[in-house]
């Protein structure tokens, strides 16, 4: 199983960096999934912590587009997505520990 996880970002610097911890500090290996994080033309910081993290974490991508709404950033990234599953999390939610490695028994 390779889970893709799809972000779309706008204007999201106050939570992006508690969502993306809660991503990348899980309990399966960053092997078995990727982050697909889309930046819908953001003006705050968004970006820069977004370049942050990728060059962090190999299992993170960054995507930057022209602001055109969160269902076309959601598109972008499943055209990139390379995961038998996708799940979409919004910039500025904050996943529980241990999510992903107990997703693992339902698929």
């Amino acid at each position: 199983m390779f889970l893709s996880i799809i972000i779309p970002v706008y204007n999201s610097e106050k939570y992006l960096a508690e969502c993306l911890d809660s991503l990348v500090n899980q309990d399966i290996d960053a092997t078995d999934y990727e982050i697909v994080c889309i930046d819908d033309g953001s003006s705050d910081g968004s970006p820069e912590i977004l370049d942050d993290y990728s060059r962090t974490y190999r299992n993170i991508s960054v995507i930057s587009s022209p602001h055109q709404g969160i269902s076309c950033s959601r598109n972008v990234g499943i055209s990139k997505a390379e995961g038998d599953y996708i799940w979409f999390v919004d910039s500025d939610d904050a996943i529980a520990a241990r999510i992903l490695g107990g997703m693992r028994t339902f698929l």
